[in-house]
């Protein structure tokens, strides 16, 4: 068993692309609210802000450059340090229509690989997410090619941003040796286990053990449970070598049957579950030294 590591960073995940705004009144939806809800989470022991955007007017998933060019300059502007991390997620669902399954329905979301990472290219933020996930979710399916996850891989290198590579099913960490080998991606990848969804990875301790296993050597990792398993995740994660994430795309309960009040209440709880643990928090400077980022450095003010 892998000796819990001495210092811990905590993701928050503030607003997602599934969760629904009728699921919770405290949802972030513009970008001030998700800016504001990352620097509160931040204050919380949050030492990195997984951003998604949604439509001001009707709180839908969006891709819209212009949303997320406000919610990182809000955020950099409240506090240059956190860690930002733009998902790159949307843009890879397949619903097929009745009369002919090769025909794209209502709901796909299908987009060139380039077009699904050109706020990173645009931005360049800390970190983005890159999914290596063809699976069954719900009604739909989820398609990550080898190639397609190669050309997203390419512009998220030449933008001199880090990914994290998100991990649904043991499959995926195939693709991700296979990815290192052939120099797509570099070693000791930041790496995240995603455990709820149905038809992947399901929480356990069993689960975290068999995917840690399988992860290159000097890969991070985060444990990540998605509902009821959120916080089960935390203890699952910090006790088996890795990092945590909690948030509002995750879960929307922070105890059964009782709504969140915000993104910072569940880090709070996740930093108690650590610390309890004997864990400590790390912050975002000392997240910027375990995962190989550059360190914040304030410019220095000029003196007369």
């Amino acid at each position: 068993m892998r000796a819990p590591l001495p210092k811990v960073f905590i993701t928050c995940a503030i607003t997602g692309n599934l969760t629904k705004p009728e699921q919770s009144p405290h949802l972030p939806i513009t970008p001030q609210q998700i800016a504001e809800a990352a620097l509160e989470a931040a204050e919380a022991g949050a030492a990195i802000a997984h951003i998604h955007v949604r439509d001001p007017g009707t709180g839908r998933p969006s891709m819209e450059l212009s949303l997320y060019e406000e919610v990182v300059a809000r955020i950099r502007a409240g506090n240059p340090e956190l860690i930002i991390n733009l998902t790159t997620g949307p843009g890879g669902r397949f619903v097929p229509s009745e009369r002919d399954p090769k025909v794209a329905g209502p709901g796909t979301t299908l987009m060139v690989p380039e077009e699904r990472v050109a706020h990173v290219a645009a931005l360049r933020p800390d970190i983005c997410t890159l999914d290596l996930n063809t699976m069954n979710s719900g009604g739909e399916v989820v398609i990550n090619t080898p190639a397609n996850v190669r050309r997203m891989a390419k512009v998220i290198t030449e933008a001199g941003v880090r990914p994290e590579i998100e991990l649904f099913d043991s499959g995926d960490i195939a693709l991700l040796n296979d990815l290192i080998k052939d120099g797509t991606l570099q070693p000791k990848p930041l790496t995240s286990f995603v455990m709820g969804v149905r038809y992947g990875f399901q929480p356990s301790p069993e689960t975290v053990l068999y995917a840690r296993g399988l992860l290159p050597e000097g890969a991070l990792f985060t444990a990540i449970g998605i509902g009821r398993s959120a916080f089960q995740s935390v203890a699952l994660s910090y006790l088996a070598g890795g990092h945590v994430r909690v948030g509002l795309e995750d879960g929307v309960y922070i105890d059964h049957g009782v709504l969140a009040p915000s993104n910072a209440a569940l880090v709070k709880k996740a930093r108690r579950i650590v610390e309890d643990l004997g864990g400590a928090i790390a912050s975002p400077q000392e997240a910027r030294a375990l995962i190989g980022l550059p360190v914040y450095a304030p410019a220095a003010k000029h003196v007369a």
